[in-house]
């Protein structure tokens, strides 16, 4: 199908899919219309969410400056195969990133030369480690990116950290013993445990979620587990490729200073503070502003 943002080019977007083992994933390639074999930016959702969660308007954004976009679903996510339902687990995502990588290259209607990565929240974890490890990668673009699952753990508090471990193992015992998952919200209320309950994570996490959505705001526990131990920032160092990274200096899930500290290990970045919360940078004024830098960015860096 055709789809035109106001003002801008117009491109298309259809329906693809890649293998990751026996299971297949879904995506969406975006095409900029009359540009011959465009740069692409490879492009993913964040904890627990599904591709249409926030990102169609950044997809688009790019697109309709030239670039093409292949979004994908990670595995037992949205339009994805596998079970159990919403399992969060870095280690399969970044296998995921690396198939999805994989099939881009492969496609004829773009130039798989010239990739970017980019990456919100969680993603933004996995795009500066799949970064780190792929020396094919132009650029990488990431906002409020989760850097380290240990200062995440101190940053959201004790009392969290100790409910999500008792979670987290109780979740394990049943996978160990082959039971249905222990799940536990991804977003709550601050009173009540979710894996994010700050102020701003269950208003500002349920309004990218689309009207009609069959998502479940629950996945299996053990995720707590896996998070604490993932800590993307050790691989910055790593990233050679120019990358932009964009702060919320009022992130109550993501420790700013931990964000900037892994950003300064990189040979050649950008650092963007914005005085915005970890929700802010997906609509209004914030996201215009932060889709355009990012569409500049890759622009510079990829070409069209």
């Amino acid at each position: 199908m055709v789809v035109a943002r106001k003002g801008d080019g117009k491109f298309t977007r259809s329906d693809h899919y890649f293998r990751v083992g026996r299971l297949r994933c879904a995506a969406w390639l975006y095409l900029p219309e009359g540009v011959r074999r465009p740069p692409v930016v490879v492009m993913a959702h964040g904890f627990g969410a599904q591709r249409d969660f926030g990102l169609p308007p950044y997809a688009e954004r790019f697109a309709s400056d030239g670039l093409a976009v292949f979004l994908f679903d990670y595995r037992n996510f949205g339009a994805s195969e596998g079970q159990p339902r919403n399992l969060v687990n870095p280690w399969r995502h970044l296998r995921d990133w690396r198939h999805a990588l994989s099939y881009v290259r492969s496609l004829k209607e773009v130039d798989g030369s010239r990739v970017g990565l980019w990456g919100s929240s969680y993603s933004g974890g996995h795009a500066l480690v799949t970064a780190s490890r792929d020396e094919g990668v132009r650029a990488v673009a990431v906002q409020v990116p989760f850097v380290d699952g240990f200062s995440s753990a101190a940053y959201t508090g004790l009392r969290h950290a100790w409910q999500a471990t008792v979670a987290g193992l109780r979740d394990l015992g049943r996978a160990l013993t082959f039971r249905e998952p222990y799940c536990v919200p991804i977003v709550s209320d601050p009173d009540t445990f979710g894996i994010m309950n700050t102020p701003e994570s269950k208003p500002g996490y349920l309004a990218l979620v689309p009207e009609g959505s069959d998502w479940k705001n629950e996945c299996p526990a053990r995720a707590v587990l896996e998070l604490l131990f993932y800590r993307p920032a050790r691989r910055a160092g790593k990233v050679i490729c120019p990358a932009l990274v964009i702060l919320g200096e009022k992130d109550s899930l993501i420790r700013p200073r931990a964000v900037e500290k892994a950003a300064s290990r990189m040979r050649e970045v950008t650092i963007v503070h914005l005085p915005v919360g970890h929700f802010d940078v997906y609509h209004g004024a914030w996201f215009e502003k932060v889709s355009a830098m990012q569409a500049d960015f890759f622009l510079r860096h990829l070409g069209t």
